[in-house]
């Protein structure tokens, strides 16, 4: 039977592949510890279950708009003008099935064959597979020698007739890496000067640590807004991974082909999944609050743990909830008379020695790399650091 050349591109998602296979082995009785998955370990807040359970008594179960329930978009808006001074209308919003299928519109409305949208590696595994399906072509910076922020002038190298975007993440996944005034500036001005879309990623924006400060680049640069297409959602700040609730802002315009694209795409996302983003968005700043101080200790707990370990170097991750790992030093190394080859093989002698998973950087097209998340309780933290301090010391 014929597949199309489209699906038989895909590369299977790193991450989900490698939380499949840790859940595979729990279930076969192995105490496996896994730092692969991008999902905060809370449960979702009281809001989100209250409202989502009076939606369902009141009878919420139908089609709802394509772009999502007013209210919901109408709270966004708020959201926007508390948060950074942005002033966004409903029909600027489209709610859909998670912010991965509402990335995945934004670049089949802007992205024809050949065309090219830049990205900074190391980047989020999705982001080159659906430039791929579109017809598209990944144009990738690499800022794994500049301390994962970008030089402006190598994006610019970058840029000739068939680009149409640059694709940004901050706080970064994997890196944990921010982007600072001056190098936001310095994409918006690119933007301007060649007449780009920006897509901004901004998903773990609630989730930043210490001293750091998270910037919109429409409030720093109100200019951009006409260029500049938003994505956002409730899945990580809220612990809502399963509900299925991003969206995005864009301009009118945008906006409107964004809806169109996702009629026919997957209509409306879930009703009810949509009454509990609102009610968490309404009612759960304290949640918010409470978990990123978690995070904020357990990123303190596995930087101070990581910094002991031999054969490792990584940035202080300022936001998000991942350490990115440099184990270049580890390649070419044995474990049991193996050689390490790459990342990837260092991946699976640590799951299989050790039963600790972790994503290879080859996967955010950063060979040499891993990627730990730090989603863990306190007590998982600990005890996978444990095995990956004894993993590491074996090594000759």
């Amino acid at each position: 039977m014929k597949f199309s050349q489209r699906v038989l591109g895909i590369t299977p998602s790193a991450t989900l592949t490698v939380a499949t296979k840790a859940k595979e082995l729990k279930l076969q009785g192995k105490n496996v510890i896994s730092f692969g998955s991008g999902e905060p370990d809370f449960a979702s807040p009281k809001a989100a279950r209250k409202y989502a359970q009076e939606a369902i008594e009141r009878g919420e179960t139908h089609y709802t708009p394509t772009p999502g329930i007013r209210e919901l978009r109408e709270q966004i808006c708020i959201y926007y003008k508390e948060r950074f001074g942005l002033i966004y209308e409903p029909d600027q919003i489209v709610t859909g099935s998670g912010a991965k299928p509402c990335i995945y519109e934004v670049l089949a409305s802007i992205v024809d064959p050949g065309d090219e949208v830049i990205l900074l590696a190391p980047t989020w595994v999705s982001y080159i597979e659906q430039i791929k399906l579109t017809g598209g072509k990944a144009a990738v910076v690499d800022t794994t020698n500049t301390d994962f922020v970008p030089c402006i002038k190598e994006i610019e190298n970058k840029i000739n007739e068939k680009t149409v975007a640059i694709l940004l993440n901050s706080p970064s996944n994997p890196t944990g890496v921010m982007y600072d005034e001056d190098t936001i500036k310095g994409f918006g001005q690119l933007a301007i000067k060649y007449d780009l879309w920006i897509i901004w990623d901004e998903i773990y924006e609630q989730l930043v640590y210490g001293e750091a400060k998270h910037i919109n680049p429409v409030q720093l640069m109100p200019e951009l807004a006409s260029r500049t297409i938003i994505i956002n959602g409730v899945s990580k700040a809220y612990a809502m991974t399963g509900w299925r609730i991003g969206y995005s802002i864009a301009s009118k315009e945008m906006s409107t082909k964004l809806n169109a694209m996702q009629g026919h795409f997957t209509s409306n996302p879930c009703s009810i999944a949509q009454w509990a983003a609102l009610g968490v968005m309404k009612e759960s700043g304290e949640d918010v609050i409470k978990m990123r101080q978690a995070f904020s200790d357990r990123r303190s707990l596995i930087t101070s743990l990581l910094s002991e370990m031999p054969h490792i170097s990584f940035p202080h991750p300022q936001g998000a909830f991942y350490v990115f790992v440099n184990i270049k030093k580890c390649i070419g190394k044995q474990y049991n008379g193996e050689i390490i080859k790459d990342d990837i093989a260092f991946c699976r002698l640590l799951l299989e020695a050790e039963l600790v998973a972790v994503v290879p950087g080859n996967a955010f097209l950063a060979p040499g790399y891993l990627r730990v998340s730090y989603a863990n309780s306190p007590e998982e933290i600990i005890e996978g650091m444990i095995r990956l301090k004894r993993f590491l010391r074996k090594l000759e």
